[in-house]
């Protein structure tokens, strides 16, 4: 969920800009029921009045995907390339905020100015279309942040890395002073491979299966959805894309003109007549991600497409740290059914869209920067990454969240740490991380409820037995009695004794009610659930 400050000025009011807003995803081990997870923007919302503008490197969700729900605390200008613009201005579409908001700009050698920041767009090859590095330059020097990027010459959709462009930008003025680098894939050793050497397996792949072929990536990673349909087409198959993003992604690519030849695809609904032998879908859900394409397909009927035995599933995609179960899952409910399934085998299905080791330290050398801020990767990538740079001689620090760095000297200096937390989108509200909603959500889920009602009249004394609801919970417990009725009977037996000065108190009626409900508990089931009371009282 990256989201980057740059910030040039006197101490305190320094004018800023930011570079991406991204999201991350939930999941139901840490934040269950969350929808989206992004950065807590708070230090930028009190500095609002400081910042000169939003820039977006290119339309993955981790750097585009909070933007429609952060901007109107912002309320900035936006820039981005044609491609990620695009995107960008469909997510405030359905936000209910103007597309205008976001300016599409072509690269380098045209300059954004704002404020004391020189801002140009950098073509790099990437995982998704039109990805671009900045350049921004200040008063105090050259900063070049790469966003994500790898060294492909030929990336089939989008525009390759260019080292002659990357040199001119190493030698104007007084060249780079920081580079802001992308440190994902720091322990792979040997040189990233590109995009086109694909095409051939995954052609032999497709051409000599015998059912029907379904294949998965990421959907945003059109350069691959092109060679797939290429694939199926030049094994005499018809082709179906399957999943709303997917389908969004080539017709943006489309539209904006960075996709062309793509080869023609048949809908959902011509699909099922075709035979099977001649079929190839398509789909999202690379990732596990439950409700779509891929997952549907696993738990029977899509769209009235099914899989059956004898078919083939490609994963042309690497598994994300995190979303192994969900994969797997998949994977068996596939082969539950007959289905062969395929993974990456190795990277002869797939390519990163990250540079290796090789190639950022390809980059260091290209660049020679005097200052190296490793991102884009867990504490492990960029200390690793700062590694490499000070073996290089390059003064590195390793930033974690927060983290804000004086990089006018000669080496990064750590000044401040800004509270930097995680706000949830649940539902369509935004909450904090640290708010407790969550966490009282997973404590229920661990726990379990009793809710407690009891009903007191105008002397103070109980009307009835108080009543026990359970949800989450045994009914029965070791004894072999109704969870509910043994607590029930403990509360009434212990209102028909206690004194005036608990029943006229609610607070302690409540301790002590909850105390009973947690203690019949743990002896029946073994667990101290959650307890709510609600305590009613009769008024003359």
């Amino acid at each position: 969920m990256n989201a980057y400050v740059y910030g040039y000025g006197p101490e305190g009011k320094e004018r800023l800009i930011v570079v991406d807003l991204g999201v991350t995803f939930p999941d139901m081990d840490g934040t269950p029921g969350v929808d989206l997870i992004f950065a807590d923007l708070e230090w930028l919302e009190d500095n609002a009045d400081r910042i000169e503008a939003i820039f977006i490197t290119h339309a993955h969700e981790d750097h585009i995907g909070a933007l429609p729900h952060v901007w109107g605390k912002l309320r900035k200008p936006v820039y981005a390339r044609a491609f990620t613009g695009r995107i960008g201005q469909l997510k405030l579409e359905e936000a209910g905020i103007p597309p205008e908001t976001i300016t599409i700009v072509e690269p380098r050698p045209q300059t954004i100015s704002c404020g004391p920041f020189t801002v140009q767009f950098v073509p790099v090859s990437h995982s998704i279309p039109e990805s671009s590095a900045l350049v921004i330059d200040t008063p105090a020097g050259r900063v070049v942040h790469t966003g994500d990027f790898k060294l492909d010459g030929n990336p089939i959709v989008g525009e390759p890395f260019d080292p002659k462009l990357w040199h001119e930008i190493a030698k104007e003025g007084e060249g780079v002073k920081v580079l802001v680098s992308d440190s994902t894939n720091v322990f792979s050793p040997q040189p990233g491979r590109s995009e086109a050497t694909l095409a051939e397996p995954l052609a032999e792949l497709i051409a000599s299966q015998k059912g029907m072929v379904v294949a998965t990536t990421f959907a945003s990673n059109v350069a691959r959805l092109k060679t797939l349909a290429e694939a199926g087409k030049a094994a005499g198959r018809s082709v179906c894309l399957l999943g709303r993003a997917m389908k969004r992604m080539v017709s943006t690519a489309e539209e904006t003109g960075v996709l062309t030849g793509m080869p023609g695809t048949i809908p959902a609904e011509e699909a099922v007549e075709v035979p099977r032998q001649n079929l190839m879908l398509i789909v999202t859900g690379s990732q596990g991600e439950r409700r779509a394409a891929s997952a549907q397909l696993a738990r029977g009927k899509y769209l009235g497409l099914q899989m059956k035995e004898g078919d083939t599933f490609l994963f042309s995609s690497k598994t994300i740290p995190g979303n192994e179960r969900g994969v797997i899952r998949i994977m068996n409910s596939f082969s539950e059914m007959g289905v062969d399934v395929v993974d990456d085998h190795g990277g002869l299905y797939h390519v990163s869209g990250h540079a290796n080791r090789p190639d950022l330290e390809a980059v260091h050398d290209l660049l020679r920067p005097k200052i190296l801020i490793p991102m884009h990767g867990e504490h492990r990538h960029l200390r690793e990454h700062a590694k490499i740079g000070a073996g290089k001689g390059i003064a590195s620090e390793v930033a974690t969240n927060g983290t804000m760095i004086d990089l006018t000297g000669d080496v990064p200096k750590v000044v401040e740490y800004i509270e930097a937390g995680r706000t949830y989108l649940d539902g369509s509200v935004q909450i904090g991380a640290m708010d407790g909603v969550v966490r009282d959500r997973i404590r229920m889920a661990l726990n379990g409820l009793v809710l407690v009602t009891v009903i007191l009249d105008e002397e103070d004394q109980a009307l009835g037995e108080p009543w026990v609801e359970l949800m989450g919970l045994p009914k029965v417990g070791r004894s072999g009695a109704p969870l509910a009725e043994q607590i029930e009977d403990e509360m009434t037996e212990f209102l028909d004794r206690a004194p005036v000065k608990i029943l006229s108190n609610d607070d302690k009626i409540d301790e002590a009610l909850r105390r009973i409900a947690r203690q019949v508990s743990m002896e029946e089931i073994g667990k101290k659930p959650e307890v709510i009371v609600v305590t009613s009282r009769l008024m003359e």
